[in-house]
């Protein structure tokens, strides 16, 4: 009988070789076909189990052989939520039950409307809109300023898409819905032409439209109206209202530019610096938050302007100057009114009694006000005062500076706190479409407007099919709109789904617990420190991965990453992972399986969700099968295979294989030990009786910490060494036929010993190595 290591150095020393003669038997070969053709047709526990060719072979594949009649028990750790620590299959002591469940079951994931990723990545891209905003005006601006002076006539004028829509937004008129004849005349027109649009059109309809809003709001005024005629009227003050504002903005846009009837410049430009000033103001105006240009220019106007007010009325009633000092000195809450402000500035601090000190309390914003401005008790300024010294108008907007901003920054914290107790609430695309605290901020945070967008047109992106290259909101040909989308996980049903993830949870957990493991199963407590720490980057880190390229851009990702799948990254480079993802697993001449350590590369492919081109990819589970799973299936079923089909020679082989193959993950004496066979080759090596497995179980981890160091177990010349022990005496113990010089060496009544190194090296070299 050849000796045991022989077998074993046969099968060990290519074990890609070993495993592909396994692979090409006719029996193996056609259950492996059968399960690559069917497991993906699984659709349910029952079917997996019912299926007893499919069942079979991946319970063999995890070593679990022996348990395939037990379905019921079986049931019970497929159905187990692996998230949960306290679910029956993290219970049991076995991790094959652990391993295989992960392998097996149809949980894709947690659905939730946002992972923290996304959500992080949402309120970043919100504020990186607001500081667009300020960005957005100044290159409009500048592109207007600059482009204005070569405006010749009013069509080009209107031609250009950039021009238009600055005064447009200026003018407040809508894109949507403007006539362009009506624009072309107002542009054209000339208030001192009296048969110009502006005199023959506008100004006599202004007269008509104030009018009749003066003869409703007198009938208003009048009373004795049912409640029907009330508002019937209230709704025509509105109608005219709006109408007159529209008029008066095509007088304002009439007079901002210098156009012949004929809608041509006739001389010079198009308009003065004066008049670009009259655009630019409303323009900047005109957006709901205050920017930094905006407050550029209210400071300017507030420095021209103040110095002309003669009166606390006057610089009440200009609402540009007002709102200015309110912001200036932190009084723009709802409760301070005109009144209150009028108090403040008419108040002398050193009076005692003034409403500074005694309603206001000395409040310091209330203090600071009135001795801004040199007002007296009724309101006037003193012979020979103004308003402000320079001193106190370069305080006053000093203060508007640091302050123009607060308002808005506090609507945003409030924003952004309603859209994360709106959104952790969210179940559906419904919720979003009518939550306006979801849907305005949203839309915002990725440059789309709320109030234009198609509500229709929303919901389809956001159930698009984003690994369907044909789905609606490719066919937008809008960036914007995919990356609202990828910014939620909704399913094309419109119900929350499972986000589509670099890994998924199971398998980021798991990726996590496998370098923890790696790195300080014999480190020191600063190693297994070290090891959480960066189990913890990863969890957080992979997580947020929108791309291949973003997880081998992160160096210490794909360290984790390799090291967790037992691969060595020194020398691993970015480019050499790229062709490694890139490659056809299935393909036997492919670049990952022309590697020596390809089951390692194939392991980590496999447990990462990247598509052709690199991107993440949501994982659809219609099959029971993780694609991380079908692949270690196949692999383990060929080990398996290979270790039984030794076995039935000889056991010493098979236990050598099995030994090998569970070493590195081997924690310590105590997971040695829950392993039968794990033990039996321990048992072996260092010549233990059969009574030592019945030996209370901590005796028998301290006799494993004594005669093992674990740690060698990682490092494979060490474990061919131990494994030539074990076969040596695998065949004494079992009175195979050996080297009788062997026998010689190796005992003489239990009590002489050789080396693992001298057993290598005898073995190595009937071997003739």
């Amino acid at each position: 009988m050849v000796s045991t290591y022989l077998d074993y150095n046969l099968i060990a020393r290519d074990m890609k070789v070993s495993l592909s003669r396994v692979s090409e038997q006719t029996v193996v070969a056609r259950d492996t076909q059968y399960y690559k053709d069917n497991i993906g047709n699984v659709s349910s526990v029952d079917d997996f189990l019912d299926d007893y060719r499919l069942y079979s072979y991946a319970m063999t594949a995890f070593g679990l052989g022996d348990m395939i009649d037990s379905v019921a028990f079986m049931r019970k750790v497929l159905e187990s939520d692996l998230s949960d620590t306290s679910s029956f299959a993290n219970s049991l002591t076995d991790d094959r039950y652990r391993e295989f469940a992960l392998a097996y079951s149809f949980s894709g994931g947690t659905a939730v409307s946002q992972t923290e990723a996304q959500l992080d990545e949402i309120i970043g891209l919100y504020d990186t809109s607001i500081l667009n905003l300020a960005e957005t005006q100044k290159e409009e601006t500048r592109y207007y300023y600059v482009m204005i002076d070569k405006i010749t006539s009013v069509d080009q004028l209107l031609n250009n898409d950039r021009l238009r829509a600055y005064i447009f937004t200026a003018f407040g008129i809508d894109e949507s819905t403007y006539s362009r004849q009506t624009i072309r005349s107002v542009l054209s027109s000339s208030s001192g032409d009296a048969s110009s649009y502006e005199n023959t059109v506008i100004a006599p309809k202004l007269t008509e439209l104030e009018t009749a809003k003066a003869a409703a709001e007198a009938q208003l005024a009048a009373g004795d109206l049912t409640d029907e005629e009330e508002a019937e009227l209230e709704s025509k003050v509105t109608t005219y209202t709006n109408s007159i504002a529209t008029l008066n903005n095509y007088l304002d846009l009439a007079a901002a530019f210098d156009f012949g009837s004929d809608g041509t410049v006739s001389a010079g430009a198009a308009q003065t610096d004066e008049n670009k000033l009259a655009v630019n103001d409303p323009y900047v105006s005109s957006n709901s938050r205050v920017t930094s240009q905006a407050a550029l220019l209210n400071k300017a106007y507030f420095e021209e302007t103040i110095a002309s007010i003669t009166s606390v009325d006057e610089l009440i009633a200009d609402t540009r100057l007002y709102n200015y000092i309110r912001t200036a000195f932190d009084l723009d809450e709802v409760t301070i009114v005109s009144a209150t402000i009028k108090n403040i500035l008419t108040s002398d601090p050193d009076d005692p009694e003034s409403y500074v000190n005694t309603i206001g309390d000395r409040d310091e914003n209330y203090l600071a006000l009135a001795n801004a401005f040199n007002f007296q008790e009724d309101g006037t300024l003193a012979d020979g005062d103004s308003a402000q010294t320079a001193t106190q108008t370069t305080l006053t907007s000093n203060r508007y500076m640091t302050r123009y901003n607060d308002k808005d920054d506090e609507a945003d914290e409030k924003a952004v706190s309603a859209y994360k107790a709106a959104v952790s609430g969210m179940t559906s695309v419904d919720d979003f479409i009518v939550t306006a605290s979801i849907y305005d901020f949203a839309l915002q945070a990725v440059g789309l407007d709320p109030d234009t967008e198609s509500t229709r047109t929303i919901q389809r992106v956001l159930t698009s099919d984003l690994t369907d290259p044909k789905s609606f909101v490719y066919t937008l040909t809008d960036e914007r709109y995919v990356t609202l989308a990828k910014l939620f996980n909704f399913t094309t049903q419109g119900e929350v789904g499972a986000p589509a993830l670099a890994q998924s949870e199971t398998q980021i957990q798991e990726t996590a617990k496998n370098y923890i493991v790696i790195k300080s199963r014999f480190g020191s407590d600063e190693d297994k420190t070290k090891a959480q720490e960066e189990s913890e980057y990863y969890t957080a880190g992979v997580a947020k991965l929108s791309s291949l390229d973003a997880f081998l851009a992160d160096e210490r990702l794909v360290t984790i990453a390799l090291e967790a799948n037992g691969i060595d990254p020194e020398g691993v480079t970015a480019d050499f992972l790229r062709n490694i993802f890139a490659s056809d697993i299935d393909d036997p001449g492919s670049f990952i399986n022309e590697q020596e350590n390809s089951a390692a590369y194939i392991s980590l492919v496999t447990s990462f969700n990247f598509d052709s081109e690199g991107d993440v990819l949501r994982e659809e589970r219609e099959s029971i099968v993780t694609r991380h799973g079908l692949y270690e299936t196949l692999d383990q079923y060929l080990h398996q295979t290979l270790e039984e089909q030794a076995g039935e020679s000889n056991e010493g082989v098979r236990l050598a294989l099995y030994f090998e193959r569970k070493a590195g993950t081997i924690v310590d004496a105590y997971d040695l030990l829950a392993d039968d066979a794990l033990a039996e080759v321990f048992r072996t090596i260092f010549s233990l009786p059969d009574e030592f497995s019945t030996m209370d179980i901590d005796q028998q981890a301290k006799i494993v910490e004594k005669n093992l160091d674990l740690e060698k177990l990682s490092d494979p010349v060490e474990l061919k060494k131990l494994l030539a022990r074990f076969a040596v005496l695998y065949d004494l113990e079992n009175n195979t036929e050996v080297d009788p010089a062997v026998s010689v060496l190796t005992s003489s009544g239990g009590s002489v010993g050789i080396s693992a190194d001298t057993l290598y090296t005898l073995s190595q070299l009937r071997m003739g190595g």
